[in-house]
């Protein structure tokens, strides 16, 4: 049997295996869709694909529910560790 630890570590694993995953996706896609549609202008940045897929206020949003979720799952962690003064 899976320890609940292991669990939340294959579980946190799995969820941002698939969201790299789909951003990689997502940007090879709207390079591909560029490079199909003009074909004259080959160069473009990458901070535009970027921009395209979550623009910059969605990216703060995400950053900040990832940081608030990180904080409540190792907070027992923490916790547990400060007790013991490390």
């Amino acid at each position: 049997m899976i320890s609940i630890l292991a669990q939340e570590r294959l579980l946190g694993f799995t969820l941002g295996s698939a969201l790299t995953g789909f951003l990689v996706y997502e940007q090879r896609k709207l390079i591909i869709h560029q490079s199909v549609s003009d074909p004259k202008s080959q160069s473009f940045d990458q901070s535009q694909v970027r921009d395209r897929i979550f623009g910059k206020k969605y990216r703060m949003e995400f950053a900040s529910l990832w940081n608030k979720a990180v904080d409540q799952t190792f907070e027992p962690a923490i916790e547990y560790l400060s007790s013991r003064k490390w």
